[in-house]
């Protein structure tokens, strides 16, 4: 072993809400704990940030602020979103506002007040390249990551006994589309839109979710005089289902009833409760558009034009603006739009990274479909010379763990989860032959 290479109990990478969440579970535990335990986390970006290009400011969370970081695993938590009000002076505003649903600049502020307390546990503007085997007495022991600055600067290796690996998810654009200086992800529409000049004449926004909905009212606000054309497959965006009893399937206890569930059953469930979070619309934003869209053809001033059961199949960028073909679906009928910027509200991918683990994803089980196997605790089953742990946070586990997986709902109770799995030092093994079928198919 390097004298120089410093060993942690834990070493993240990411340093998003879901392992945010977990190093404040950390802190907690390392309070009171005779023995604490050691973590590094590693982030490529400078410094935390969480969405910044969709912080639209009359945009609103969709899930209640008791939601947070901690208070479902511990309320008492001096990290929490009402002691983060406190602080600011808005505890009392916020009461009397009356709403579950902080704006999202908000929550966000909320965030960085608590990634500053954790600011000594973590290196930023770090990007991991590699995660190497430590082996002792013919078992992998260790893993030596690897990450190197994001501005200059010599590799960096830090050595872990447990690899939690929460790198989030990745921008979406659909086959053969390329983002550009007017091709866009929804992901940098605020990045990118104080270049565009206010005498701007037309956008396209393609998507039927939250986010193009958004966009396409902020859009719609900031420039007064522009066309905004919102292109979706759909035949009109459809609301989410926030309901008391749709909402059970993002409770902890429904984590436990999915994993256990036989394969027929999580699919089932998925397809009852997509209209919960995926491609859907605050009922609220949807009337506002509809709205908006009435208010135009009484005046005659139809700004706002919504392209419903249609599809972009031709986006060209000529330069100095992007010529969009937009097909209906059920006519065939082709309109060609002359656009200043494209907008592509089209979802996020799950980033594989696992790809960091080299040879070592090798060593990982998978099942039949090729989905990694993992354990209720959130730790990688792997084969029995890997004692130490992989654990996994985000999309990776929407297959075994629900709807849930990727989302902020339960984030504070899935880092005790894992926080509990690491102390009590369980391993997810695997018979050797059953790991070679399964990375076999």
């Amino acid at each position: 072993m390097r004298v120089d290479t410093p060993v942690y109990d834990v070493v993240g990478v990411g340093f998003g809400p879901s392992n945010l969440s977990l190093a404040i579970a950390l802190t907690e535990h390392n309070a009171t704990a005779a023995t604490p335990l050691t973590a590094r986390f590693l982030e490529r970006q400078p410094k935390f940030g969480w969405h910044r290009g969709m912080l639209l400011d009359d945009a609103t969370m969709q899930v209640s602020f008791l939601k947070d970081l901690v208070t479902l695993r511990n309320p008492t938590s001096e990290f929490s979103f009402v002691s983060y009000l406190h602080s600011r002076g808005r505890l009392i505003d916020f009461v009397n506002h009356k709403s579950l649903f902080p704006l999202r600049v908000e929550f966000h502020d909320y965030f960085e007040w608590c990634a500053a307390k954790m600011a000594d546990q973590v290196l930023y503007g770090q990007e991991v390249a590699a995660v190497n085997p430590v082996v002792v007495d013919g078992t992998v022991a260790y893993f030596d990551v690897v990450s190197r600055p994001t501005v200059g600067g010599e590799p960096k290796t830090v050595r872990a006994r447990n690899l939690v690996l929460a790198t989030g998810l990745r921008p979406n654009l659909p086959d053969g589309v390329s983002p550009g200086e007017r091709i866009w992800h929804n992901s940098t529409l605020l990045r990118d839109i104080d270049h565009v000049p206010d005498a701007a004449k037309r956008f396209v926004v393609v998507g039927a979710g939250q986010s193009a909905a958004e966009a396409t009212a902020f859009l719609h606000t900031k420039f007064g005089e522009a066309e905004v054309c919102s292109v979706f497959s759909r035949f009109g965006y459809s609301p989410a289902d926030d309901s008391a009893f749709a909402n059970r399937v993002f409770d902890p206890a429904a984590v436990d009833e999915y994993y256990l569930a036989p394969e027929e059953a999580k699919r089932k469930i998925m397809d009852y409760h997509a209209n919960t979070n995926y491609s859907v619309v605050d009922i609220d934003l949807i009337d506002d558009l509809y709205k908006r869209m009435y208010q135009e053809k009484v005046l005659g001033k139809p700004r706002l034009r919504m392209f419903n059961v249609s599809r972009p199949v031709d986006v060209a960028d000529l330069g100095d603006r992007v010529r969009v073909t937009v097909e209906s679906m059920t006519s065939g009928e082709r309109t060609v739009l002359d656009a200043d910027v494209v907008v592509y509200a089209t979802g996020y991918r799950g980033d594989d990274s696992l790809a960091l683990l080299g040879d070592l994803a090798g060593e990982c089980a998978r099942d039949d479909q090729g989905r990694l196997q993992v354990s209720r605790d959130y730790r990688v089953r792997t084969c029995a010379d890997v004692a130490a742990g992989i654990y996994v946070q985000g999309g990776a586990t929407e297959h075994s763990h629900g709807i849930t997986s990727s989302l902020l709902s339960n984030n504070a109770v899935r880092s005790g989860e894992i926080l509990d799995a690491i102390l009590r030092g369980d391993r997810a093994l695997v018979p050797a032959a059953e790991l070679a079928l399964s990375t076999l198919g």
